[in-house]
């Protein structure tokens, strides 16, 4: 399989990250400020103004951004946040991108005030200023034609910082809540090196956390910080280039997520109730359920139960279990995956209009794939094999819907 040579950057985080230092980098590396500046303007905000300014950090020609906000500054909600975007004439690259950054916010801040998505005020990271910082991220990555983010390990300051909420410790519980399973590192620096938005910024865009890959270095962009950290330049640095190695290139059609396994093992249950409890499971929205046997203390055979879920219902899937089994304790972990691209379609077969999944292949083709409910369904009702419903409607490779 042949892959062409494609837009890598590397996001060096020697001095933390943050919205404007992330939108400085990539205004360093050519993206204009007057388009950047036309095209935010298209979402329905009150007035603001991007002013650039080119500054020496440590000897470093930087770009320094600002934000100068003309709002009321009233905190916004989530929803409120997807309206503003969804309500935009951007591409939907630029919507989905914005909107997953956001929603990575949402989440922290649910959690750690102990609310739901849906009433989490966003107070700072509400304001017009974050929504600029991370809109126009998405904006400038689309301009620049960035297929591939690979970011350094993250620095994190000590000591408090002031917010809407009083007096918090550095990093701040948003930023340290995001940015679990990130590999992150401490310093002595008394400053805030990374913020909310920089965290979520570079979470949602960053495709894993490793040293500079292998690449062919074309640009590099410094985006500057507002404080004067003294010991290093407060400074994030972007290095774009491309990249043909095959291992990397393999990936780049990949979608990408991060979801919650949660298992245990049982011994001494009725096995009748595992069926029942994998219906309740998937019922409640669950990835997938996994029956894997074990053999486990004292030599007995038992039943590992392994649930892949996203993090919003892995408190319910944790209840659900622990309420069904004879379990006395679950373990979960978090894990990064990469799966292909699917939708779920509905196309012409000699049985009717069926749905099925549409999945695009690594070098664009696509692949029907059809689903096991309807195909049984069909064999049941015309008394057939359930086998020549699957091949009647694999065989529809053109996958063209209704």
């Amino acid at each position: 399989m042949s892959y062409g040579r494609y837009m890598l950057a590397y996001f060096d985080c020697f001095s933390g990250i943050s919205g404007d230092m992330t939108l400085g980098a990539l205004i360093d590396l050519g993206v204009p400020a007057e388009w950047l500046q036309k095209r935010l303007k298209k979402i329905p905000l009150k007035a603001f103004d991007i002013t650039v300014e080119r500054i020496q950090r440590n000897g470093l020609k930087a770009q320094n951004v600002y934000v100068n906000v003309k709002d009321d500054g009233k905190s916004r909600n989530y929803e409120k946040i997807k309206l503003l975007i969804e309500a935009s004439p951007l591409s939907e690259d630029v919507k989905n991108n914005s909107l997953t950054i956001f929603k990575r916010i949402a989440y922290a801040e649910a959690k750690i005030h102990g609310s739901s998505v849906e009433k989490v005020h966003f107070h700072e990271v509400g304001g017009v200023d974050a929504i600029v910082d991370i809109v126009g991220t998405a904006l400038c990555l689309e301009y620049l034609g960035i297929k591939k983010v690979i970011a350094s390990k993250i620095p994190l300051g000590r000591g408090f910082v002031s917010c809407s909420h009083g007096i918090l410790p550095i990093p701040a519980p948003a930023t340290i809540e995001i940015l679990q399973d990130v590999p992150v590192y401490g310093t002595e620096i008394e400053h805030e090196l990374v913020t909310p938005t920089g965290a979520a910024i570079i979470v949602s865009i960053a495709d894993s956390f490793e040293a500079m890959p292998q690449m062919t270095v074309e640009k590099i962009g410094y985006g500057a910080g507002k404080n004067d950290l003294g010991s290093r330049p407060n400074l994030l640095r972007v290095i774009t280039g491309t990249a043909s190695d095959s291992r990397i290139e393999k990936y780049a059609e990949y979608q990408k997520d991060k979801i919650v396994v949660v298992e245990t093992c049982i011994d001494d249950m009725n096995p009748e109730i595992f069926g029942f409890l994998m219906d309740r499971l998937f019922a409640a929205g669950v990835l997938d359920v996994l029956w894997i046997p074990v053999f486990m203390k004292k030599n007995r055979p038992g039943t590992m139960i392994q649930v892949l879920c996203r993090d919003e219902i892995k408190d319910m899937v944790i209840d659900r279990i622990l309420s069904e089994t004879t379990s006395l304790g679950i373990r979960y972990y978090y894990v990064q995956r990469r799966f292909l691209e699917r939708e779920r379609i509905k196309i012409k077969t000699e049985y009717g209009n069926l749905h099925v999944k549409q999945v695009k292949n690594l070098d664009g083709s696509v692949r029907i794939v059809p689903e096991y409910e309807v195909c049984r369904k069909i064999a049941i009702e015309k008394d057939i094999p359930i086998r020549k419903v699957y091949d009647a409607i694999a065989g529809n490779t053109e996958g063209k819907g209704v």
